[in-house]
């Protein structure tokens, strides 16, 4: 290490592996708050699809409810129940 261009250049490397490791460390932190905001997202929609199954569970078929002022409801709409008078 007498040399100076040798002693700068050991400096330099020296220098370039500190700031390599700072990015890794950077990229591992970034990684891991990924890995958690999936984990609470994957969290939320498991609750979510628990809710959902009792919401479902609670009408008889999923797909159609009775509803006494409105007879049977379907997604379609159904057949009319009266003839609508015309004006």
């Amino acid at each position: 290490m007498s040399d100076p261009s040798t002693y700068w250049l050991t400096l330099t490397n020296v220098a370039l592996g500190v700031v390599v490791l700072i990015c890794c460390v950077a990229v591992g932190i970034g990684i891991l708050q990924e890995l958690a905001a999936r984990r609470k997202k994957h969290a939320a929609l498991s609750q979510l699809d628990r809710e959902v199954s009792d919401l479902v569970a609670t009408f008889h078929d999923g797909h159609a409810f009775h509803t006494p002022e409105l007879g049977l409801t379907m997604a379609d709409g159904g057949e009319e129940l009266k003839k609508k008078e015309e004006r």
